[in-house]
């Protein structure tokens, strides 16, 4: 009796959703993407498995009622969540810190517990949660069954996460640990002109170099450009870097070419995507020039099906990295390649030359020394992000409605 009323209180309160946003659609407003979480990076004591975790994402555009992904699609066992909550968080990531009376359950499908099988995403029901843009939030959430060793994630989270022992609102006594684990998306439900960039890229869009909990990404930088410019601000823009990523073969995560139809083109309210990857393969074993020609291959195709859907696609050349490892001449004659294909080919609806902007104007193969990270010639700093997400001609995000051909 008590399942039957919880579905029929479900469908009512889904009825009455839908008459009261007609004419709106739902749009990520943040979202991550997810791998298996190498063992040095999996949740440290006392674990996930009967605690509870608190994790702090920093939203992009405005909205009054949410929805949250999870997701267990990288891994072997069931994650069991006992109760999950959303609330507005005091930091972006400094401490566990929320506002207490913000504080919001989440259900699904009338429940506050859910099993997510291996393999599976699961999704909230939608919940009245009114946040501001650039938005810090807390989504805590008290587990059962779960695994510390076999677990999905995004290891780069450049943002401190919280777990607390037990099922508890008290975190006084947190372990913390700089990785996001199981949450996947935050969607708000958006007018009808609201829209995503997704950006798919390496480390580099992953933000390393970045600071912890400085929510400083180059990605970051153009969200809060985006929201200061009235003809584009109601865009988000989601982040799906990984770090060490590859696109063809090899690297940390699901390869760009194995992951690109979930990371792009399953989020909601997506418009553009950022093409932006390349130099860990370009700079591994093998000849570079040939690499170039299989991503040209493979960023054809992404722009083709991209276009296929109605949505925007803008490549971005690889940056220089002589004085890594990376370096010689032949992988720099494959980036030669490949930048030159991106920046001619009209297959893109537009470019963004990270690789003009950033490179020494003494050297124009290596990156500008007032932009390296530990001087590893390959990694941006904050300063460096910031001119990234300053480069970026947002003339190209001002399209009305879908692509046509």
């Amino acid at each position: 009796m008590k399942l039957q009323t919880n579905l029929v209180m479900a469908v009512i309160a889904l009825f009455s959703f839908s008459n009261a946003n007609a004419g709106k659609h739902w749009v990520a407003t943040w979202a991550t993407a997810e791998q298996v979480v190498e063992p040095h990076n999996c949740p440290p004591a006392p674990g996930l498995e009967g605690n509870s975790i608190r994790q702090i994402v920093q939203t992009s555009i405005s909205g009054k009622t949410v929805r949250v992904k999870f997701s267990n699609e990288m891994s072997k066992v069931p994650v069991e969540i006992n109760a999950a909550e959303i609330a507005l968080a005091l930091t972006a990531g400094a401490s566990c810190d929320i506002d207490e009376a913000s504080s919001v359950s989440l259900t699904f499908g009338g429940n506050k517990s859910i099993t997510i099988e291996p393999g599976q995403l699961v999704t909230s029901d939608p919940v009245k949660f009114p946040m501001s843009t650039r938005q810090n939030v807390a989504i805590t959430m008290h587990m059962g069954k779960a695994s510390s060793t076999d677990v999905t994630g995004h290891p780069g989270s450049r943002t401190d996460s919280y777990i607390a022992v037990g099922q508890t609102s008290d975190f006084t006594d947190a372990v913390k640990t700089a990785h996001w684990y199981i949450i996947n998306a935050i969607e708000v439900m958006a007018e009808k002109n609201a829209c995503a960039i997704v950006a798919l890229g390496n480390s580099i869009t992953d933000g390393r170099g970045t600071t912890t909990n400085g929510q400083d990404r180059w990605t970051d930088n153009l969200s809060r450009r985006l929201l200061q410019n009235k003809k584009t601000s109601r865009i988000s823009v989601l982040n799906m870097g990984l770090g060490g990523n590859c696109i063809l073969n090899g690297g940390l995560g699901p390869t760009a070419r194995s992951r690109y139809t979930r990371d792009l083109f399953q989020q909601e309210g997506v418009r553009y995507v950022i093409l932006f990857e390349g130099v860990n393969d370009l700079g591994g074993f093998g000849d570079a020039e040939k690499k170039a020609d299989q991503i040209i291959e493979v960023w054809s195709q992404i722009a083709n099906e991209a276009h296929e859907l109605g949505i925007y696609v803008i490549g971005a050349p690889v940056m220089p990295f002589k004085g890594n490892n990376y370096y010689s001449e032949n992988h720099e004659a494959g980036r030669q390649k490949l930048n030159e294909w991106i920046r001619t080919t009209d297959l893109f609806d537009g470019v963004i030359d990270f690789d003009a902007a950033m490179v020494d104007p003494e050297d124009p193969i290596r990156l500008n020394k007032a932009y390296l990270f530990e001087n590893d010639y390959l990694h941006p700093n904050a300063d460096g992000y910031q001119q990234m997400g300053n480069c970026i001609d947002l003339s190209l995000f001002e399209r009305k409605g879908p692509w046509k051909k």
